[in-house]
């Protein structure tokens, strides 16, 4: 089957390879993959900026039809519709697995780095892990499941948005874009999504499609001025960093009222980053800092998409054959894309 793997460790070594199908274990199925989603996980495994064990098939996004049963699977049956939960691999022993949170053990080995992923036509995983897709969802909307699952965990879960929050996100990317999304979903008051020039093509543009309330690129709008009047001077009940980038890590501490919660998504890719404490402590705010998903986000992420609160087809910029990987990967890296699925032949 072809797949798109990571040879060797080092920036680059990605090609298309010939690789053997794969065989459900006990306790496995095997998922014959219908799209897969290009993360940025993906993007930094090429860039050699995140851990991973090659040779291995990458990709983590998807859903796909059970193909095959392994000894011992009792509860799925082959045809049905499904996506996957990515923890593998994970020790079951340690305080965190022991405490329900597998999805941050050290020991696991999630596909797409860990062990053989989604960027292919078949791939096996746990009975465990599986998710049922309803029918109204379609597998393009499924494979957008795990990362809407990631934002449903970090705003709704830990972070807490509440019905009537002001919510400013910061940074208009597909996480961005879908923790905007959920937060309107789930009755946010007003939401703001920021964006810089680079935004205006695509990302920007989208948010409005999809219904934000105000989306401010802020070379031509103060986001921070805005905050203010809108919210009569107190600021956002809830921040949404999602860029990563150190002057908006900053201003999420300008735009949260006193007491006000901040969700931290962005990743820094290794950077320090420089950040005003006194502000912060006079701000008295609460920061949520956040990693992967547990099992009742996947749940109630499919519960969104199955009753249509969130237009997840409004974020899929690309649908591209496996072939045509390179030219996805290029375009996600330089912002001419939101979220690309990739569809194995």
């Amino acid at each position: 089957m072809l797949a798109l793997v990571k040879t060797a460790k080092g920036p680059g070594n990605m090609e298309l390879r010939d690789m053997p199908k794969p065989s459900p274990e006990p306790g496995e199925v095997l998922i014959e993959v219908k799209a897969a989603g290009v993360c940025g996980t993906d993007i930094h495994v090429r860039h050699d900026q995140f851990p991973y064990w090659p040779p291995v098939i990458m990709g983590h996004e998807f859903a796909g039809v059970i193909a095959e049963l392994g000894e011992g699977v009792a509860d799925y049956q082959p045809g049905e519709r499904v996506v996957a939960e990515p923890h593998t691999r994970a020790c079951g022993k340690c305080y965190l697995c022991r405490t329900g949170n597998r999805q941050l053990c050290a020991d696991k080995r999630a596909p797409g780095w860990g062990i053989d992923g989604a960027f292919t036509k078949y791939l096996v995983m746990p009975e465990e892990l599986l998710h049922r897709l309803p029918d109204n969802v379609s597998f393009e909307a499924g494979a957008l499941v795990e990362p809407l699952a990631n934002v449903v965990d970090d705003v709704l879960l830990n972070a807490r948005m509440e019905a009537e929050d002001f919510v400013v996100v910061l940074g208009p990317g597909p996480i961005g874009l879908m923790a905007a999304m959920c937060c309107k979903a789930e009755g946010a008051a007003e939401v703001m999504i920021v964006g810089t020039p680079a935004d205006a093509e695509l990302r920007l543009p989208t948010a409005e499609k999809v219904g934000i309330d105000h989306v401010v690129n802020l070379a031509e709008q103060d986001p921070l001025a805005l905050t203010v009047e809108l919210t009569g001077g107190r600021g956002a009940d809830l921040v949404v960093e999602c860029s990563g980038a150190g002057p908006a890590i900053n201003a999420a501490f300008q735009h949260v009222r006193k007491q006000g919660r901040i969700c931290a998504i962005g990743m820094a890719g290794g950077k320090k980053i420089e950040l005003d404490w006194d502000q912060a402590m006079f701000k008295d705010c609460t920061v949520y800092f956040n990693l992967s998903t547990r099992y009742e986000a996947w749940d109630r992420t499919i519960s969104l998409l199955a009753k249509g609160k969130i237009d997840a087809d409004a974020l899929i910029s690309h649908r591209e054959r496996l072939e045509n990987w390179e030219q996805v990967f290029a375009d996600i890296e330089s912002q001419k894309a939101l979220k690309a699925l990739l569809i194995p032949s």
